[in-house]
């Protein structure tokens, strides 16, 4: 069986302004994710569901998992785009549960909205860089 030649990579110039957007949308969709998870916790449901300070550990609990990969994020290191990548699809799950329900729907659709969106960009931006770092590297 002949072998096969390995794809060449592409060349800086065509990399660089890719990974500038990825990760820009990465870290736009990531805050907006955290700004609706807040407003859908403040305004969107009952107080008499949560009294007290319920509401505000609700909020922590739900922003825990997004603040351990922000700070990477921010200095875009591409292993923290790759757990976020995993971790996003927690909040994915969540909103399609939301969706279901007849009042909340449009939250939930807001927020598989913008996971899925985070998991493409951060997808993405790991793979152009670490294309990105080879190409760096000397590799053809």
């Amino acid at each position: 069986m002949a072998k096969k030649s390995p794809k060449p990579l592409p060349e800086l110039n065509w990399l660089e302004p890719r990974l500038r957007i990825s990760r820009a949308i990465s870290l736009v969709s990531l805050a907006a994710l955290a700004v609706l998870l807040v407003a859908w916790n403040l305004v969107f449901t009952s107080r008499h569901n949560t009294p007290g300070l319920g509401a505000f550990a609700i909020i922590c609990f739900a922003l825990i998992p997004l603040m351990i990969v922000a700070l990477g994020m921010l200095l875009g290191s591409a292993k923290t785009h790759i757990w976020a990548c995993i971790l996003i699809n927690i909040y994915f799950v969540h909103g399609v549960l939301a969706s279901f329900s007849p009042d909340k729907a449009w939250l939930g659709y807001a927020e598989i909205f913008l996971s899925a969106l985070l998991f493409c960009s951060a997808f993405m931006h790991t793979l152009w860089q670490f294309k990105y770092n080879r190409k760096l590297a000397g590799e053809v």
